[in-house]
């Protein structure tokens, strides 16, 4: 897909191979397949599928994906030792990505070698990888610390041995943009094949200066989902591949509607969860509670939106709290089924902000609850899905057991379900009944104690979010924590109808 301009840019996940890196991360070959799958959906160039090698299950993982029939051209990482390289050829991948180190600190102290060894190694490494007809990914490790006269030198031996591509590592995240342009043109000045780039987030620039490097004519970026990696990780492939497509008008095979769904995967199975105010996929990355900016995206969304939700995969939210506007609010209440009176409306604007000034985090729930008391007990929410039965069986030698009796849009059904405790039985028992009318999943659950002392009334807050990305809060109290789940559980479901049949009509 590389158009003749150069306007192409490669995107090489690395999530599988440096992302698992990442301290704490762990996967097995199953959940390797499961994100393998989600990249080749989202439609990144390269695959690194893992270091062969290292143990058996990495060699097995990269033998899984290889036979998977990929788009992705599937890649493994070997060291510029035959061994390695066999070993990774063995998986049946389509490339292989070697390395070695190439600065003065790392030969001497990381690979014990002379300039010299390490040249002579690349060399008989690449050749030896061509020779069975693979695709070649060389990398002088630690380039950006590497005396600038031997790294050229190495780079061009590369290239005259074969290789298809030379990544360039800024191993251990030293550069800034412009030290990272000059690198770029010191390297491309001496050879022809495409240039890579591989970032690391030491000093929070890997995306800044991977942009950076295609600015000085780098065809391909290094990348790993959520900037996972080692150390402070590696540049975040949603940032990256947005910034190319938005800012720099490049192109890719990226389905940037995939993107936050990809994130979502691999934090739910790499168990890193991501910081709310990440770029693009952060919870808080399409969140407005500012007067002025709900106002404007209201109005016009591209007041206060370089990057329309949409384009990766998210929706906007309007948040409720003491910097809140009263178009944000309006907006909220009336996709809820509310339209309160220009009166009504500044009373519950006023409250919300007289919670937030004392702390309050102002839930959806919240607001609906002031907006319901402000408008008057006429205005009542309506209910789509009641309980009217429950009961549920726990105890040592015994697999928690929920039982729910609902109605549902005015017919009462009744369904039994088990779980891992009576919270989760009660809930999936919920879920089981409800999901053909809005299939929700469980995004957030917490609970609170509103008292003190073993008899102290619990307070539930969830959110459950449905197939479309829409996320809503509901929050329920009882001194029974299994029936305040469960009533929370129905509040978010009823809420969630609720603003699906509203943006229907």
């Amino acid at each position: 897909m590389e158009t003749k301009n150069g306007n192409y840019v490669r995107i090489f996940d690395t999530t599988l191979r440096d992302g698992e890196q990442t301290p704490g991360v762990s996967l097995t070959t199953e959940e390797k397949l499961e994100i393998a799958l989600q990249l080749d959906k989202l439609g990144v160039d390269t695959i690194e599928a893992g270091t062969p090698v290292s143990s058996e299950g990495e060699k097995r993982a990269a033998k899984e994906i290889s036979k998977a029939g990929l788009t992705a051209e599937i890649c493994g990482l070997a060291r510029t030792k035959r061994n390695d390289i066999d070993v990774t050829i063995a998986c049946d991948v389509d490339a292989v990505h070697t390395f070695i180190s190439t600065s003065e600190v790392q030969m001497k102290y990381a690979v014990n070698m002379t300039p010299e060894q390490v040249l002579e190694s690349s060399i008989d490494s690449i050749e030896y990888i061509k020779s069975h007809g693979l695709v070649c990914e060389y990398s002088p490790m630690d380039a950006s610390r590497t005396d600038r006269e031997f790294l050229k030198r190495i780079c061009k031996a590369a290239e005259e041995a074969g290789a298809d591509r030379i990544n360039i590592p800024d191993t251990v995240g030293i550069m800034i943009p412009t030290t990272m342009q000059q690198l770029i043109r010191d390297v491309k000045s001496v050879v022809k094949v495409p240039i890579s780039v591989h970032c690391h987030n030491d000093f929070g620039m890997a995306v800044a200066n991977s942009l950076a490097g295609v600015e000085a004519g780098a065809s391909q970026i290094h990348v790993a989902v959520n900037g996972l990696g080692e150390r402070a990780g590696n540049a975040a492939l949603e940032e990256v591949a947005v910034a190319l497509n938005l800012i720099y008008n490049k192109k890719t095979r990226i389905n940037h509607a995939q993107l936050y769904e990809t994130s979502r995967l691999v934090a739910k199975l790499t168990g890193m969860q991501i910081q709310a105010n990440k770029a693009i996929v952060g919870e808080n990355a399409f969140s407005h509670e500012s007067g002025i900016h709900t106002r404007g995206v209201t109005v016009a969304p591209s007041t206060f939106e370089p990057i329309k939700p949409e384009f990766v995969g998210r929706k906007r939210k309007l948040v409720a709290g003491k910097l809140a506007g009263t178009s944000g609010i309006r907006a909220e209440l009336e996709e809820s089924g509310l339209h309160p009176t220009k009166e009504q409306l500044a009373e519950i604007v006023k409250t919300v902000k007289e919670l937030g000034d004392k702390g309050k985090k102002v839930t959806d729930a919240d607001m609906l609850a002031i907006a319901r008391a402000v408008m008057g007990k006429v205005v009542k929410e309506k209910r789509i899905v009641d309980l009217t039965g429950f009961s549920v069986v726990t105890g040592i030698g015994v697999i928690p057991t929920a039982s729910v009796r609902l109605v549902l849009d005015g017919k009462e059904y009744v369904a039994s379900e088990t779980g891992f405790g009576p919270v989760d039985a009660a809930i999936k028992a919920v879920q089981k009944l409800t999901s053909p009318l809005v299939n929700v999943r469980l995004k957030e659950y917490r609970i609170e104690a509103t008292t003190g002392g073993s008899d102290a009334i619990g307070e539930v807050i969830i959110k459950v979010e449905d197939k479309d990305g829409n996320v809503v809060s509901s929050r329920a109290v009882n001194e029974d924590i299994v029936m305040a789940s469960v009533e929370a559980m129905i509040d978010g479901i009823n809420k969630s109808l609720l603003k699906s049949r509203n943006r229907k009509k």
